[in-house]
C-alpha cells in the first residue's frame, strides 16, 4: 500500500481546493491502474494563521508503488494556485499501509490538529522515516501532508463529507443551487447528516461562497445519507462527485486543560465558575469571565455565533460551566458550553411572614424589621429566580461552526444536548 498526502493548492482570492487535486490525483492513479481504497479530508488546527478556510489536508490511500504515486503528485501539484505567494504546496508519499505509519508520524497529526507546526519539524520527520516529498514555494504545505499521511493511524472517530464538483467554465461564478431542495433533502436525512442548512437564517452551509471548484458538501455519519441529499438537490451540471472520510465534526482538535494553564493557538475543554456577568460590547461581541481558585479566563461569543450569545448572556455569576474552544490571545472562542450547576437563588430582602411587606434594614448588623408588625429576620433569605438555561451543552449554529467541530446531535456527550440546527 501507499499513502500520499497532499496541501495548500490553493488559495483565498484565487479559488482551487486540495479536496478537488486529492479527486484528481485519485483518478489519474485509477487511469494508471491502480485502486484507490479511500480519500481522507483531515482537518488540522483551526488557529492556524495560514489556513484558507478549514484548514484541510488530504490523503489518497492507494495499491499504487510508491514511485509511480510520486510521478503522478508531482503533476497534480501543477494545480495548485501558486500564483498566490500564500500558497505553498507540498506533498508526502509514504511506501507503507495507512494503519502501518510510524507513531511519531501518528504523533505528529494529533500534534498538528491541536497545535501549531512548522516545515522544519515535517521535513526532518518525513526524511528520517524514510518517507518521499515534494514541494513548490516554501513547502508549508508539506506540514499538512505528513499530517495526512498519519492520519489513518493517529485518530478514531470518523464522518463523512460527499463533495459535488463544478464544471471548470463555472469556477469562480455564482453557484445555481436550489436552496428549497437542499433544505428539503436536509430534513429528511436529519440528523444521519448534518451542518446543511442553518434552519433559523434558511443559509445553506453546504453551499461555499469561496470560488473554490465545490458545489456543495454534505456531511455526515453515514455515507449513504449524504450521498441520498446531494442526489436530491436540484442544481446546475456536476463534473464529479467524490465520497471523503474525514475528522470534521468530532471535536479532536480539543485538549482537555484548566483556567489558568492554556495557551494561545489551541483549542480547549475547560470547567470553571462564572466570575463576571456577560457583556455585550461594541458590535454585538459578548464576553465573561470563568475561573477557578487559581486563576481567570476570559470567554468570548462573537457576533458571526448570532442566536448561541443569548445562550452566553444567560449564564449568571456562580454558574458552574465548561467552555470549549480555541485560545486567541489569552480569550477562549466559545464553540459550545455545557451547563453544569445553575445559581437557582438570589439573596433578598425577606418579607413580613405576617403583613407580607418588604422589612426594612434595623441598622448595621442588625438584619431586618417590619416596622407595622415589629417582626424581624436576621439577614437575607434566598429568593428563587428563573433561569432560561437547563443543565446540558449548548452550541453554536451551523453558520457558525468549524468544520472540525462536533455537533451535539452526533451524541456521545456528557450530559443532556441542547442541539442546534
Amino acid at each position: 500500500m501507499t499513502v500520499v498526502g497532499l496541501d495548500d493548492t490553493d488559495s483565498r482570492e484565487r479559488g482551487m481546493c486540495t479536496t478537488y487535486a486529492a479527486a484528481e490525483l485519485a483518478d489519474r492513479i485509477r487511469d494508471s491502474g491502480g485502486r484507490v481504497e479511500r480519500l481522507l479530508l483531515v482537518r488540522l488546527n483551526p488557529a492556524v494563521e495560514h489556513k484558507t478556510r478549514g484548514n484541510g489536508a488530504l490523503a489518497v490511500h492507494t495499491d499504487l508503488d510508491a514511485d509511480r504515486a510520486m510521478a503522478l503528485v508531482r503533476d497534480v501539484l501543477d494545480l495548485a494556485q501558486t500564483d498566490d505567494p500564500r500558497t505553498n504546496p507540498g506533498a508526502v508519499v509514504a511506501d507503507c499501509a495507512p494503519d502501518a505509519v510510524p507513531p511519531q508520524v501518528a504523533e505528529f497529526t494529533r500534534d498538528a490538529i491541536r497545535a501549531i507546526q512548522d516545515i522544519t519539524t515535517a521535513t526532518l520527520l518525513a526524511d528520517t522515516v524514510g518517507f518521499a516529498r515534494c514541494q513548490h514555494g516554501n513547502g508549508r504545505g508539506l506540514v499538512g501532508a505528513l499530517a495526512a499521511v498519519g492520519a489513518w493511524a493517529a485518530l478514531e472517530d470518523w464522518t463523512y463529507e460527499h463533495i459535488a464538483y463544478r464544471e471548470a467554465d463555472r469556477w469562480g461564478t455564482e453557484r445555481a443551487v436550489d436552496a428549497e431542495s437542499v433544505r428539503a433533502a436536509a430534513d429528511r436525512h436529519y440528523p444521519a447528516v448534518w451542518d446543511t442548512v442553518d434552519r433559523a437564517s434558511g443559509y445553506p452551509v453546504s453551499v461555499p461562497r469561496t470560488p473554490c471548484p465545490i458545489l456543495y458538501g454534505i456531511r455526515g455519519d453515514d455515507p449513504e445519507a449524504c450521498r441520498a441529499v446531494a442526489d436530491a438537490i436540484e442544481s446546475e451540471p456536476i463534473d464529479r462527485r467524490v465520497t471523503f472520510v474525514t475528522n470534521q465534526g468530532t471535536d479532536v482538535h480539543l485538549q482537555d486543560g484548566t483556567v489558568g494553564a492554556v495557551a494561545d493557538d489551541s483549542a480547549y475543554r475547560v470547567t470553571g465558575t462564572v466570575a463576571t456577568a456577560p457583556e455585550t460590547r461594541e458590535g454585538g461581541h459578548v464576553f465573561l469571565s470563568i475561573a477557578d481558585r487559581e486563576a481567570r479566563l476570559q470567554c468570548a461569543a462573537f457576533e458571526p455565533t448570532k442566536r448561541f450569545r443569548d445562550r452566553v448572556r444567560a449564564l449568571r455569576e456562580g454558574d458552574e460551566i465548561t467552555v470549549c474552544g480555541e485560545v486567541t490571545d489569552g480569550t477562549l472562542k466559545l464553540e459550545k458550553f455545557a451547563v453544569r450547576e445553575l445559581v437557582r437563588t438570589e439573596p433578598a430582602t425577606p418579607t413580613c411572614p405576617d403583613c407580607g411587606a418588604t422589612m426594612s434594614s434595623a441598622g448595621r448588623n442588625q438584619g431586618y424589621r417590619c416596622r407595622d408588625c415589629s417582626t424581624s429576620a436576621d439577614g437575607k433569605v434566598d429568593r428563587p429566580i428563573e433561569r432560561d438555561l437547563e443543565p446540558g451543552w449548548y452550541e453554536v449554529p451551523p453558520v457558525a461552526r468549524r468544520h472540525i467541530a462536533k455537533p451535539l446531535v452526533r451524541g456521545g456527550f456528557d450530559g443532556a444536548t441542547h442541539p442546534e440546527r
